[in-house]
C-alpha cells in the first residue's frame, strides 16, 4: 500500500505505505501511517506523528478520511522519506 491523502487546506498530509521491515505472513501486513504538516515559503514538510497499523485498519482510516473531505495527492517528499537536515 502506498499513496497519499491531503486535506483541502492543504496544511496536512496523510502517507500510507508499507513497513519495509515487514517480516511474516501475508494476513499480518503492517501499514506505516505518517501525518505530515507543510511548511512555509519552500522549507521540507514536518513529520507530526507515524504509527503502524493492521492493513485492515489503514484502508478503513484512508475511506474515512476521504469521506471527511480528504483527497488523494501528490507526494510530500519521494520515496526515501523526508530528508534530515544538514550538519551546522
Amino acid at each position: 500500500m502506498e499513496g497519499w491523502l491531503t486535506i483541502a487546506s492543504r496544511c496536512q498530509s496523510v502517507r500510507f505505505h508499507s513497513d519495509p521491515k515487514q517480516s511474516g505472513s501475508a494476513k499480518d501486513v503492517l501499514v506505516i501511517v505518517d501525518h505530515v504538516k507543510e511548511m512555509p515559503a519552500g522549507d521540507p514538510p514536518l513529520l507530526k506523528t507515524r504509527r503502524n497499523m493492521r492493513y485492515e485498519d489503514a484502508v478503513a482510516l484512508w475511506k474515512e478520511l476521504q469521506r471527511c473531505g480528504w483527497t488523494v495527492a501528490e507526494p510530500a517528499w519521494g520515496s526515501q522519506g523526508p530528508q534530515p537536515l544538514p550538519d551546522r
